[in-house]
């Protein structure tokens, strides 16, 4: 969702164009149309579009709103060990295209432990007999 949004009651009069101190709205016309364009990093959110439109057609609240939108979601690689959430996956496979090997997922509270736990895991149930 945009944070600059302009409802049905926008008619075009570019009022808002013409009023905003930072050049954050642009109109565009076209052979048959009008574009209306924000700019978020432009923008200095100061309201001065939304006082200003006769049409109350600029919907200012959303530009105002402090929340998180999602812009992206990732697969997490855990610790084969603890099961800790270690990297995504992607970054995962960029780091193994670099280095041209694979990684086992271990933390890092874990790396020093994964050959005597390998090795614990190998000699399971085998019984060493010592020679004297």
């Amino acid at each position: 969702m945009s944070y600059f949004q302009v409802n049905d009651r926008c008619n075009g009069c570019l009022a808002c164009v013409q009023n905003c101190p930072a050049t954050a709205l642009r109109a565009v016309d076209g052979e048959a149309s009008r574009v209306l364009s924000h700019n978020m990093t432009r923008c200095a959110r100061c309201g001065n579009c939304w006082r200003i439109c006769p049409q109350e057609a600029i919907e200012f609240q959303f530009l105002l709103e402090n929340r998180w939108d999602e812009v992206k979601t990732l697969d997490l690689v855990y610790c084969s060990v603890c099961g800790d959430p270690l990297y995504t996956a992607d970054f995962g496979k960029t780091l193994s295209e670099k280095m041209d090997k694979t990684f086992k997922p271990v933390c890092s509270k874990h790396r020093d432990e994964l050959p005597k736990i390998a090795g614990a895991h190998f000699l399971k149930g085998r019984t060493r007999k010592m020679e004297v």
